[in-house]
């Protein structure tokens, strides 16, 4: 049995694939070439990222195709619904990539607060010529330890944040709309750890309390999850990320806000407009950035391969494939 992996796959998801009696593909296809490709080479299995689109046009010209997975939690790149009316098992890593999105809000975070991301495009241009202009521009940088961070969306990538705050000694605040509380376990390197229970509370509260705020949602089929309006309610010299979908900050509103210094500065690993993000947003010197990269790292790519193999084996081993 075949199994295309469009987006690409971990060695480790290979080999544990050929080793369930699989045939791995991994050839770029061209999205316009998708559905022919599948059926001109019997591919069973499709695996996706967030590049390939598995619309109803595949999903209709590929009867036999038989499993769509997607490498990573979100599967808006899908037509999820559809696909399992007509039949196909639909699978994904929703445990795989959180710590990997984790990190990399903070790596926003610390570029936000020191500088980073504006110190490291003007040191190359002016490090040698106006070392103590940049010194005295960069030196009001702020600490994390002791700030309140408002997480938006508390489900395991929020809870993965919210771990690595309270390590740093930070507050956590928390808005989900489904969940109502959750105990965070804050584990340590020599086994020791400590339980912290958080309570969720209306998103209206945390934009009011937050000094820093960091979504974690799905995309959003009606409206923005932070637009002008939540902007005006926030505290002056919030930091903002998203590292969760384009198009939950209303990025026109998130421009202003930075220009008028509501906002202290925001971390985009996501955009509304992929994979050709604005140039306000690409040029704006209070904004860090980031490619889409938040679970491509070594370590979460392993845990995604196997995690994929292992429940295609799955399916294949109770024959519902």
């Amino acid at each position: 049995m075949k199994v295309l992996a469009n987006d690409g796959i971990s060695k480790s998801g290979i080999l544990a694939l050929e080793k369930g009696g699989f045939e791995v593909i991994t050839t770029k296809v061209a999205q316009e070439q998708v559905a022919n490709y599948i059926n001109n080479n019997g591919v069973a299995v499709l695996l996706v990222r967030s590049a390939t689109k598995v619309r109803q046009d595949i999903i209709d010209q590929c009867p036999g195709l038989k499993v769509i997975g997607r490498g990573g939690v979100g599967m808006d790149n899908i037509d999820v619904d559809y696909a399992r009316a007509n039949g196909k098992h639909i699978i994904n890593t929703p445990a795989s990539s959180s710590e990997s999105v984790a990190e990399l809000v903070f790596a926003h975070l610390f570029s936000g607060v020191r500088f980073l991301h504006d110190a490291n495009r003007n040191m190359p241009l002016e490090g040698d010529t106006n070392f103590e202009s940049l010194k005295k521009a960069y030196a009001n940088g702020i600490e994390l330890r002791g700030k309140t961070l408002g997480i938006i969306g508390f489900g395991r990538i929020g809870q993965a944040v919210a771990k690595i705050a309270l390590g740093l000694g930070m507050k956590v605040i928390a808005a989900d709309k489904f969940l109502g509380k959750a105990e965070i376990k804050v584990d340590f390197y020599n086994g020791q750890f400590i339980n912290v229970e958080i309570e969720t509370e209306p998103q209206e509260a945390l934009l009011q309390h937050a000094d820093f705020i960091t979504l974690h949602v799905p995309a959003q089929d009606g409206g923005y999850v932070i637009g002008a309006t939540e902007f005006k309610a926030m505290k002056d010299n919030v930091g903002i990320i998203n590292c969760a979908r384009g198009g939950v900050i209303d990025e026109v509103a998130l421009i202003e806000a930075l220009d008028a210094d509501k906002v202290l500065f925001a971390g985009l690993d996501v955009y509304e407009n992929e994979p050709t993000p604005e140039i306000k947003i690409l040029m704006h010197p209070k904004i860090s950035l980031t490619p889409h990269i938040g679970a491509a790292t070594e370590e979460a790519q392993d845990r995604i391969g196997i995690e994929l193999a292992e429940q295609i084996i799955s399916l294949l081993k109770t024959e519902k494939i």
